[in-house]
């Protein structure tokens, strides 16, 4: 099963987005927001702006 993880860490004097797939790579966004919401909901745009991640998680299992 996959997954993608949007979550929120302090940075500063706010906090950084952060996005993780089930293989563990992440990517965190460069600046820091002022809540933690403004910062997950950041993590979620820069989600969608990477289409070709989430069709790679419809892509079949090449360890089957």
């Amino acid at each position: 099963m996959s997954s993608v993880t949007l979550s929120a860490t302090p940075k500063g004097n706010g906090f950084q987005a952060t996005v993780t797939f089930a293989n563990g790579v992440s990517i965190s966004s460069a600046e820091a927001f002022p809540t933690k919401s403004e910062a997950i909901s950041a993590a979620a745009l820069k989600l969608l702006g990477m289409p070709e991640r989430l069709e790679g998680m419809d892509a079949p299992d090449e360890t089957e």
